[in-house]
C-alpha cells in the first residue's frame, strides 16, 4: 500500500496529534460528524469491537469540535476509541482525500494503517 500521509488533528485536550503520535496497528474511521444518526451507529460498533482487538488503536476523525466530540463519548457511553478532530487544519481530509470543501465535512470512510505506516485499504 502506499505510505500514510502526515497530517495535524486536534485532540479532546485540545492538544496537536500528528501521525507518528499514533503507534501500533491504527484503525482510523473517518466520519461526517457524530451528532448524525449513522455516524452514531459506526461509532458505537466500533467502540464495541475495541476490546476485542488486541493491539489494534481506533481513531475516530470528524470535523467536530473537541468539545462536542467529549459530549458526544459522554452521552454514548464510548470510551474505547479516541476521537480526534479536523477542524483546525483539515490536514487529515486534505492529505487523505476525504474532505469535501463544499459542505465543509469529511467523506465516511476507514484506513488501515500498520506499524510502518502504509495504508492497507
Amino acid at each position: 500500500g502506499d505510505m500514510a500521509p502526515e497530517f495535524n488533528l486536534t485532540n479532546n485536550n485540545l492538544a496537536n496529534v500528528t501521525l507518528n503520535d499514533t503507534k501500533g496497528k491504527r484503525i482510523f474511521v473517518v466520519v461526517p460528524s457524530v451528532d448524525t444518526p449513522v455516524c452514531d451507529r459506526e461509532i458505537r460498533k466500533f467502540n464495541e469491537e475495541a476490546s476485542s482487538l488486541d493491539g489494534v488503536h481506533i481513531y475516530v476523525i470528524s470535523m467536530d469540535l473537541p468539545f462536542a466530540q467529549i459530549r458526544w463519548c459522554g452521552a454514548a457511553g464510548v470510551d474505547k476509541v479516541t476521537t480526534l478532530s479536523d477542524y483546525k487544519n483539515r490536514d487529515f481530509g486534505r492529505n487523505y482525500g476525504t474532505y469535501i470543501k463544499e459542505v465543509g465535512l469529511l467523506a465516511r470512510s476507514i484506513f488501515l494503517i500498520l506499524f510502518y505506516i502504509r495504508i492497507l485499504c
